[in-house]
């Protein structure tokens, strides 16, 4: 169950014991290891999720996973989850963590999807010019999706500029069957 205020509330706390104890880029490490762990391998996710599962045994299983992948601050904040009923939600914690973590560092993930590989001097000019619009840093991501035929979609935190040729298909495609022509010839 998606709980975005209570995923944004441990996260913060998360964040505010990080820098207090200056460990802030080994806890991003940890949230990342998470995130990686969750999307490679869904039985965690199950596991987390199942009440059925002890808590006691959650505990052992993931200090089993986790055990030298995660830091000692990270460790005890997951121990703290499963004591609370929380673990659960550690995934969606460990997202919105990465987010705060973000806005802390003036960081902007920005992500690319075209139909092909793109080279890294077009990645380069690219980054270069979506840094020239903005005094944050850049993350970049890219992805391939053959459907796009050409051209790229490019998606920032708070918008998506589609210049691909799938869309401007479906643009056409919509602009054939609204034919507003075929009304005046009747």
């Amino acid at each position: 169950m998606q709980n975005p205020l209570l995923a944004s509330r441990y996260a913060k706390s998360l964040v505010d014991l990080a820098v207090e104890n200056s460990q802030l880029e080994a806890v991003r490490a940890d949230m990342q290891v998470l995130q990686q762990i969750a999307k490679s391998n869904p039985d965690v996710v199950s596991l987390l999720k199942s009440p059925v599962i002890k808590p006691d045994k959650k505990q052992k299983i993931l200090a089993a996973i986790l055990e030298g992948k995660v830091s000692n601050i990270t460790a005890k904040f997951i121990q703290l989850l499963v004591i609370k009923g929380r673990e659960s939600n550690l995934v969606e914690i460990a997202a919105e963590f990465g987010r705060q973590y973000n806005t802390l560092n003036n960081i902007s993930k920005v992500k690319i999807t075209t139909a092909v590989p793109l080279d890294a001097n077009i990645l380069s000019s690219i980054k270069q010019k979506v840094q020239a619009g903005t005094d944050k840093k850049i993350e970049m991501e890219t992805a391939v999706k053959p459907d796009l035929i050409g051209g790229f979609v490019l998606e920032t935190e708070d918008r998506l500029y589609d210049a691909s040729i799938l869309r401007d298909l479906k643009d056409i495609k919509k602009q054939f069957a609204q034919n507003i022509y075929l009304s005046n010839i009747k």
